[in-house]
């Protein structure tokens, strides 16, 4: 694990991944961005980050695709991805199938990009 942990954000919008960086580089961590599934792909084998956040839609190779070729990659496999997207129902019952879905096909949980940044931090925390 690197020290402090390197979170790597992968994110199609610049805004998002500006204002997620600045609240975990507060909160104590290194952070690189990447700006679509394959770059994102590309940078976490070069860096082995601790996390991911992997936005969900975007152009390239979306964040279903990317986490996909992660853990079927033998250098990135046991990365930690968390899927952050504006995807999912607030309803309990869909974000449930959300969450499902997420696990399913690799990532360790899902969070919404709507959350309060201070909950984003203290869950990205909790995985250290």
């Amino acid at each position: 694990m690197n020290n402090p942990p390197l979170v790597l954000i992968v994110d199609d919008e610049e805004n998002f991944r500006e204002i997620f960086s600045a609240k975990l580089t507060e909160a104590g961590f290194q952070v690189k961005t990447a700006k679509d599934g394959e770059e994102g792909y590309k940078s976490a084998r070069e860096l082995k980050p601790d996390l991911i956040l992997m936005d969900m839609e975007m152009p390239v190779l979306n964040g279903a695709g990317a986490v996909m070729k992660l853990k079927n990659d033998p250098k990135t496999k046991d990365i930690k991805v968390v899927f952050l997207t504006n995807f999912g129902d607030p309803r309990m019952e869909m974000r449930e199938a959300d969450v499902h879905f997420s696990k399913e096909i690799g990532a360790n949980d899902y969070l919404r990009k709507t959350d309060d940044l201070d909950k984003i931090a203290s869950k990205v925390k909790s995985f250290f």
